[in-house]
């Protein structure tokens, strides 16, 4: 079995910037050495999030609206009395939506549907520097 570890680093404009990984996750993996195994991408942080969706202007748009819905910013948060930070709605957000994602390695590349991405969503409320962790492993290529 082999290993391979690689940081992607960017900055976000905060408030649900969707950022799509996969193209990145498909270099890492096919500089990986790594023919079939996994990949886990995970983000070091209480308030974004991995996850995936079809990766498409209407999607990008529906998604923030739906977390709006489902959490919205302007409702009081035990986060706030303790920090005053305003994203109180972002730490939720996050616990719901999850901070990583393991994906299946085949042929050297990440086994994704058709419509399928994966996706960084920053849910703070100010821009950020972000670093997403991706760890590949598995069996070598010509094994």
């Amino acid at each position: 079995m082999i290993q391979h570890i690689e940081d992607l680093s960017f900055e976000t404009e905060g408030e649900v910037t969707i950022r799509d990984l996969s193209e990145d996750l498909g270099r890492i993996a096919g500089g990986s050495g790594v023919a079939t195994g996994q990949m886990l991408v995970f983000t070091p942080s209480s308030t974004s999030a991995i996850t995936t969706l079809e990766y498409e202007p209407g999607l990008v748009k529906d998604l923030p609206a739906a977390l709006e819905r489902l959490f919205p910013k302007d409702i009081e948060y035990g986060h706030e009395e303790m920090w005053h930070d305003g994203n109180g709605h972002s730490h939720v957000r996050a616990a719901f939506l999850k901070p990583s994602l393991v994906v299946p390695v085949r042929e050297g590349r990440p086994a994704l549907g058709t419509w399928q991405q994966v996706v960084f969503i920053d849910l703070d409320n100010k821009p950020r520097r972000r670093t997403v962790m991706v760890h590949v492993w598995g069996e070598p290529s010509g094994r």
